[in-house]
């Protein structure tokens, strides 16, 4: 039973994939806000390993003394602006013409996590302010429940605009429904990205935390966008 952040649902189901074969054993994911999930592991919820998208979420549940130890770096994301087709907005990566469209009236949506629980809610805020842009988007906002959910309205062209993980720009269907930029790193604090093993996982729950740190895995993360980190 692996809890694991929105913005992995392409990896990490690929990584499952590959750790399926190797071993012949199973694993659950289930995706959602790593925010979320803190408060239902602390609430008991029967998980084994927890992949946050904000590796302060992992840190606060060994705190607590619910982990095995303090857990690994998986991953390092990034931030994206992805516009859906038909959009009168451009996909650019400095935010020229967003912020041109949100003056002018042609952006009237934008997309983003909720930023009190999904961590790249939190950086597409702190890009927007300091762009100083998050005041005027104030009312625009379209959030999700988390970063899964925003990039859905993003590529349902129900937004002109979504600020969303560059993980799920990359995919397949969402290269169909419009056009992305990569936004800047240094715009928002690092989406340093951390796993941990829970009180009392399981034999097949340890293997795949082994695995998901192994080159078969990091090459899987890499392909979808992730920095992958050297060390702890």
């Amino acid at each position: 039973m692996i809890a694991a952040a929105s913005d992995l649902q392409y990896a990490l189901t690929e990584v499952v994939a590959g750790f399926e074969r190797a071993s012949g054993r199973s694993v659950k994911l289930t995706f959602g806000s790593s925010g979320n999930f803190v408060r239902q592991i602390t609430q008991g919820a029967p998980f084994e390993l927890f992949f946050s998208a904000d590796e302060a979420y992992a840190r606060e549940l060994s705190e607590r003394g619910l982990t095995v130890d303090g857990g690994a770096l998986y991953a390092v994301g990034r931030l994206a602006l992805f516009v859906p087709r038909g959009s009168p907005v451009k996909a650019d990566a400095r935010l020229e013409d967003f912020a041109a469209a949100l003056a002018d009236g042609r952006l009237k949506k934008i997309a983003i996590a909720n930023p009190e629980h999904a961590p790249y809610g939190r950086a597409a805020r702190e890009v927007l302010v300091k762009k100083g842009l998050w005041q005027k988007a104030q009312g625009h906002l379209v959030m999700g429940e988390n970063i899964s959910q925003a990039a859905q309205f993003a590529a349902s062209g129900s937004v002109e605009a979504g600020l969303v993980a560059y993980s799920l720009v990359l995919s397949a269907r969402m290269a169909q429904a419009g056009k992305y930029a990569l936004l800047p790193a240094d715009w928002h604090d690092p989406l340093r990205q951390r796993m941990v093993l829970l009180k009392g996982a399981g034999e097949t729950a340890r293997l795949f935390y082994a695995y998901a740190q192994s080159p078969p895995a990091r090459t899987v993360f890499e392909k979808h966008g992730f920095a992958v980190p050297a060390g702890d």
